[in-house]
Formats: structure tokens, C-alpha cells, sequence
């Protein structure tokens, strides 16, 4: 994986073919023109974060520029994994949105206490999950000033 210095990608940790590709076909509608990497796994986004495995390549400059993690995964979960993000200083930078379709409060509270971003449930209906998407990208991408500086994670 290599990034457009202008172009940072958005890690999808999702397990869920649906779910990815509901995800990525909002993407496109709302013209993200990030690269969206797709992992299926806790596990697989533990190894390119923390770049490691088939990810040992990957420069520090690489990384990220966003997360957007579902909870609930075989294996590592999505817990998991923001508890490790959160506390590695070189990561717990990277804005993590959790997406998922958990509403307990508990989950809600957690990823709050680990240090997520943001908890969004997941849409049901395709329509609202491209509503989403645009708010994410009006936020994160044209308000939010992402860690690197201003523009990094523009689209």
C-alpha cells in the first residue's frame, strides 16, 4: 500500500462483505476520493497498524488517516483493537470512528473511555449510511484539521 502524498487512505476494519461494500458504494456517492484499505479482521488491522506481517513495509507515512473500526468481529475485536491504537503513541493519533451496528450502551461508553472519536451506529438502510458517509466527510475531511496538518486527510 502506497499513499498520493495527497491522498491519505481510511482504514475500514469490516468483516461483513455487505457491510464493505454498502461502505464503499457510499464512499464513492459522496465522492471520497480517499483510498478506502479494507481489512476483514481485528487481527489484520493490529498487523497494518502496528505494521507488522505482510504489512512490515509500511513507512510510518503510510498509515492512515483515519480508522473506521466495527466492534464486532471474529477473533480480535474491534475493542481490542482501539484499546491498542489508543495506547501506542505513534497511533493514538489517528482519529478512530467507530462503526457498528451495537447500540449497547456499555459498547458506547468503552470506546469512549479507550479514546474513539466518534460512535456511529451503522445505518440499516443504504440511504442512510450514504447520509452518514456525507457527514463524516463534511466533518472529519472539510471541518476537522486531521493530525499531519491542515489538508491531510482532505478528498
Amino acid at each position: 500500500m502506497t499513499r498520493d502524498a495527497h491522498q491519505p487512505s481510511i482504514l475500514l476494519v469490516e468483516d461483513n462483505e455487505d457491510d464493505y461494500e454498502a461502505t464503499l458504494r457510499s464512499f464513492r456517492r459522496n465522492k471520497v476520493s480517499n483510498p478506502l484499505v479494507r481489512v476483514r479482521s481485528g487481527g489484520e488491522a493490529m498487523d497494518l497498524l502496528f505494521r507488522r506481517g505482510a504489512y512490515a513495509g509500511l513507512a510510518v507515512a503510510d498509515l492512515p488517516c483515519m480508522v473506521l473500526l466495527d466492534l464486532n468481529m471474529p477473533g480480535i475485536d474491534g475493542l481490542a483493537v482501539l484499546e491498542e491504537v489508543k495506547a501506542d503513541a505513534t497511533l493514538r493519533r489517528i482519529p478512530v470512528l467507530i462503526l457498528t451496528t451495537s447500540t449497547d450502551e456499555r459498547d458506547v461508553d468503552r470506546c469512549y473511555a479507550l479514546g474513539a472519536s466518534t460512535y456511529i451506529q451503522k445505518p440499516v438502510v443504504f440511504e442512510k449510511l450514504v447520509e452518514a458517509v456525507g457527514r463524516i466527510k463534511d466533518y472529519w475531511f472539510e471541518v476537522a484539521i486531521l493530525p499531519g496538518g491542515p489538508g491531510r486527510g482532505a478528498p
